[in-house]
């Protein structure tokens, strides 16, 4: 089957909402499940839980997400083999019943139907429950025949403009699953946080070596590739999502997810691969209209593994991922989509000095269109503006051969888009949030329009996650993290290990905690608060303890 077949095929898909729920009446459910095909387990490779039988289709867990203030979107992908092509599941529909609940004994169930799961989507389903309570803690499961999925916690938001009292939420990114286990997540869903942010690199498109941490666990039989067709990165996912730490996490709360360039390829811009400028004349890697099929089937992928709503499924290679979410009269939430409107990287990519290409008004990180959106959002009466996306939009300056040079492919390379979110933040009295992922190390940093400008007043504060995995056990200080802090005066807190961020947000204060482990190379390790952030409501100050 050629790619194109594949794209085109991905989009023959069933969809959910009031159609299908009308269709399922009693006798045309008795239809539905006369085709149901058969579990198929015979190609399997990992060993199943102790007890549950081999046709068990819930082994990649349950999620919640994008918590509205009267709904929420519920999660499942059928699988009875994770690592087995296809999840060992055989062509045909599969009707799955779904339940949501006030208790987790099912109760005071509040809602309930049928959604079909079938191969077009990958055997995911995505239901947008309405008519929800706000500012409400609801349970959740799903069912197929005689078999019932673990049951995941989630919550709704808040009414608009209510007041809210405080908000916790944890951040995360770049969980390469070769590099190590997930014992972040485990501390996380204990942390039992109300919502938590995915800022990218859910998985990475690389082939698997047979080395590291992970050397001995099961793998599907594409992982021995890079990921280039909608299969493999379903493959992809199935392997991180039959990581228990990393279910137990989706399970315990709703999560808000944007991705990142590896969940596509390594630093892709817009239509651009990053092999766009290397690939030797012929070679179809640098053909751009192959790098949009492989984005159409990255995007699929994505969406088929993620618990966004219909408006997030893509269409071919585009796929609207920035939307916002407000908590009352708390804070609002901007997630961003950094990759898919961007400007190509100045100066080859890699760091570099700031110069004419990285100042040059044309270019672009966000796009015109998001970039107004952006600026619009912060018109809202919320006390907190947050941006909650993938890289770093303060500089990470270091000293090489005598020279500042700064990384292209973060904000630090496109600084006409950094003024002017900065500026527009500044000039509506705006303290601005930001919290990221993508460079593998907590850094705690003011938020300047211009860092090589003394002057230029700090409007804003930024806190970037370090990775789940992603560069291995890591250090407290590492020599690049050395170099950073030498050259960069406005970074105040950094710290190399692995881990995530969690934080509690009030009127007043938002206080972050920076949980480390010393080591994700032998799974349990125990996970510690490297620091503790504060920063005051309205004004840009770093207070660390």
């Amino acid at each position: 089957m050629s790619r194109r077949d594949l794209v085109i095929g991905a989009d023959r898909s069933l969809r959910a909402g009031t159609t299908r729920r009308s269709f399922l009446t009693w006798t045309a459910l008795v239809g539905a499940l006369a085709m149901t095909p058969e579990l198929s387990s015979a190609t399997a490779h990992a060993q199943p839980p102790r007890g549950t039988p081999a046709d068990y289709p819930f082994r990649l867990g349950v999620a919640s997400g994008d918590p509205l203030p009267d709904s929420v979107v519920l999660w499942t992908r059928l699988a009875v083999d994770p690592l087995a092509p296809v999840g060992g599941m055989r062509p045909g529909v599969v009707p799955v019943r779904w339940e949501i609940a006030e208790d987790e004994r099912f109760g005071r169930t509040v809602s309930q139907g049928i959604e079909l799961a079938s191969d077009a989507d990958g055997w995911s389903v995505h239901v947008d429950v309405r008519g929800l309570a706000p500012a409400r803690e609801y349970y959740y499961r799903f069912m197929v025949g005689p078999h019932v999925s673990t049951v995941g916690r989630t919550r709704t938001a808040p009414a608009p403009g209510s007041p809210l009292a405080s908000l916790s939420f944890a951040w995360a990114s770049c969980q390469k699953w070769e590099d190590g286990f997930y014992g972040a997540y485990a501390d996380l869903a204990a942390s039992d946080p109300d919502v938590v942010f995915f800022l990218g690199d859910y998985i990475y498109e690389y082939a698997i070596p047979g080395t590291g941490a992970r050397a001995s666990q099961p793998r599907p039989e594409s992982a021995g590739r890079e990921t280039l067709v909608l299969n493999d990165y379903r493959d992809r996912y199935a392997l991180y999502k039959s990581d228990p730490d990393l279910a137990s996490a989706h399970a315990a709360a709703p999560w808000i997810t944007t991705f990142d360039d590896h969940e596509v390829d390594n630093n892709w811009a817009g239509a651009i691969s990053q092999d766009a400028g290397t690939a030797a004349p012929g070679d179809p890697a640098g053909d751009p209209r192959l790098f949009l099929l492989r984005r159409a089937d990255a995007f699929k992928a994505w969406w088929e593994n993620t618990p966004v709503r219909m408006a997030q499924r893509p269409t071919g290679p585009d796929l609207t991922a920035y939307r916002r979410f407000s908590f009352g009269d708390l804070v609002d939430f901007s997630v961003l989509d950094t990759r898919q409107y961007r400007s190509d990287q100045a100066n080859g990519d890699g760091e570099h000095a700031q110069n004419a290409e990285t100042a040059d008004p044309s270019r672009t990180i966000t796009g015109a269109a998001q970039e107004k959106w952006i600026l619009d959002g912060f018109g809202s009466g919320a006390t907190w503006k947050f941006l909650a996306h993938q890289t770093v939009i303060s500089d990470l300056a270091r000293i090489s051969d005598g020279e500042r040079k700064v990384g292209m492919d973060p904000w630090s390379g496109y600084e006409a888009s950094r003024h002017r979110i900065l500026d527009g933040a500044r000039d509506r009295g705006i303290t601005l949030a930001s919290i990221v992922g993508d460079i593998h190390r907590t850094i705690v940093s003011e938020l300047r329009r211009d860092y090589q400008d003394d002057s230029a007043p700090v409007v804003g504060v930024e806190i970037a996650s370090t990775s789940i995995a992603s560069g291995k056990d890591g250090a407290d200080v590492d020599t690049a993290g050395a170099d950073i802090a030498a050259a960069s005066p406005h970074v105040k807190f950094g710290n190399a290990r692995r881990g995530y961020l969690r934080a509690t947000l009030t009127p007043t204060e938002w206080r972050s905690e920076v949980r480390v482990l010393d080591a994700i190379s032998v799974p349990g390790a125990p996970v510690r608060t490297a620091a503790t952030v504060t920063v005051p409501e309205g004004r840009p100050e770093i207070g660390l303890a």
